[in-house]
């Protein structure tokens, strides 16, 4: 028999799963330009003015080379995990998906669909967490001196939902080994 823990741990994987699912679409990396680069930038701006403009042309192209430097450290874009990581993010979306199937099915009681226990789900949520780590410590793209990558809102987001996976896992794992204690040996007689 399944008991409350078990269902609080199915519950909490299946959450963990949809927020998954979410976060592959939410920025994941901030994208911004370093010094090197806002100098490197000014400095192709300049020449080319020079080289292809009037001076009126340079004058402006000189006014907006000069605001580059306040552009440095500053994050202008971000990407998600769905932009920059074509094939983890499809994989980080299957197990989302398995583990959010697989729960729903052991909350309603449907046996024999997706038949996937507690310690399957926590070892679907944990392959996720190895895979936003992964990413966490290696970001995708070449490093350059021009560009910096730092880390953003979505993929804490991701790595805490896969977390919440392999804790509801383990939850409804334990839940499910342990038994209804008995009511007395003597009321048998």
């Amino acid at each position: 028999m399944v008991d409350d823990r078990s269902q609080l741990g199915f519950l909490i994987a299946a959450l963990g799963a949809a927020v998954l699912a979410v976060s592959v679409f939410l920025p994941w990396y901030g994208i911004s330009i370093t010094a090197s680069g806002a100098a490197t930038a000014q400095q192709q701006l300049s020449t080319v003015a020079q080289q292809y403009g009037n001076t009126t042309f340079q004058a402006g192209a000189s006014a907006l080379g000069a605001e580059f430097s306040t552009l440095a450290g500053r994050q202008l874009a971000a990407v998600s995990a769905h932009e920059a990581l074509k094939d983890i993010s499809v994989i980080l979306l299957l197990l989302a998906g398995i583990s959010f199937l697989a729960s729903l099915l052991r909350l309603a009681g449907i046996p024999g669909l997706l038949e996937a226990g507690g310690g399957s789900i926590a070892v679907a949520g944990g392959l996720a967490v190895l895979f936003v780590l992964y990413r966490m410590l290696t970001p995708p793209g070449a490093q350059t001196d021009l560009v910096s990558l730092s880390l953003s809102w979505g993929i804490w987001l991701a790595l805490l939902s896969a977390a919440a996976i392999v804790v509801g896992g383990f939850m409804s794992a334990s839940g499910q080994g342990r038994r209804q204690p008995a009511e007395s040996y003597g009321s048998q007689l």
